[in-house]
């Protein structure tokens, strides 16, 4: 989801369904003419039961004195980016994959999961502060890994999406004088501006990048014709699509595909080492895949949680 980083220019060129129908209904407003006005989405069909997962002493072991002593791995969370994580139509609780995977890696660790709703960039400073991990979506890149732990456990890539038909002729190759939503902080922000400047380097116009806050708005506007095309992740993007029931459509293909990581402090070793162990077994164990299958996202699964990849 939302690492802010540079990508190549070829990350414009963007889309093919990575992720498939989910069982949850996104709320984008007027987007589906149907959605609660609280920014609300409906939970899954059937939620995952972190109850069915069992502790792994050895694992729980590997959890820092100050987590363990009150039980509860509390979770940063940015809650409105479906299908990661985002609320239910109660406006209260939250849902996604993201979510399902905060509890049930906290129940592999013998805790329980407090989900705490925030800000996207507001989230990484404060791991190891007022939140023990964060779980929302971040895509694992340098800059990251220079100030935090990450542990990997899903592959997701960028995506396009426009009003069905293209009815503005939106080039994926030349987004060179295009008006594109993004949501405030993500790797696809960055990537837009530097397109922008580029544009601009060469005489054209430049992309007029207009970021919001959630990714709900970022599909409202699209649907309701402010903006002429929407970039973010892939699954992301797919739950848009599948939501507003053929108002939007996916355009190009999907580029620059890399992991989501769960963050952790970047002094605190131990529990990144108890987070990659307890990902690692529901990786083997099928956990991971059955919850991702939930939110049609089983392909994004990945097979080994790495502490740091590419450091």
């Amino acid at each position: 989801m939302r690492a802010r980083t540079v990508l190549p220019l070829s990350a414009v060129a963007v889309v093919a369904l990575l992720a498939g129908c989910t069982t949850a209904s996104e709320d984008l407003g007027s987007a589906t003419g149907e959605a609660a006005s609280d920014g609300s989405s409906a939970a899954p069909a059937a939620a995952f039961d972190a109850s069915t997962v069992e502790a792994d002493d050895e694992l729980a072991a590997l959890v820092p004195a100050a987590v363990a002593e009150d039980g509860v791995l509390t979770v940063g969370a940015e809650l409105s980016y479906a299908p990661a994580e985002f609320l239910a139509s109660d406006g209260v609780t939250p849902v996604g994959f993201d979510v399902d995977i905060a509890h049930a890696v906290a129940a592999t660790l013998g805790l329980e999961a407090e989900i705490e709703p925030s800000t996207f960039d507001a989230i990484i400073p404060a791991v190891g502060t007022k939140y023990d991990v964060g779980i929302s979506g971040f895509t694992i890149d340098a800059e990251r890994l220079q100030v935090a732990h990450m542990v990997s456990y899903f592959d997701a890539g960028s995506q396009l999406a426009v009003a069905t038909g293209n009815p503005d002729g939106v080039d994926p190759a030349d987004l060179c004088g295009v008006t594109v939503g993004v949501q405030t902080g993500t790797v696809q922000q960055g990537a837009l501006e530097d397109v922008s400047a580029s544009c601009e380097a060469d005489g054209a116009e430049p992309v007029e990048v207009l970021p919001y806050d959630s990714q709900a708005d970022v599909t409202t506007n699209l649907v309701g014709g402010k903006v002429q095309a929407i970039y973010a992740d892939s699954p992301v993007t797919a739950y848009a699509v599948e939501q507003t029931e053929g108002s939007i459509e996916t355009l190009g293909e999907i580029a620059d595909a890399a992991p989501y990581g769960v963050v952790v402090a970047q002094d605190d070793d131990a529990l990144a080492e108890a987070i990659q162990g307890a990902l690692q077994q529901l990786m083997d164990d099928g956990t991971l895949t059955e919850i991702l299958a939930g939110w049609g996202n089983a392909e994004g699964a990945l097979a080994t949680a790495e502490l740091d990849p590419g450091v």
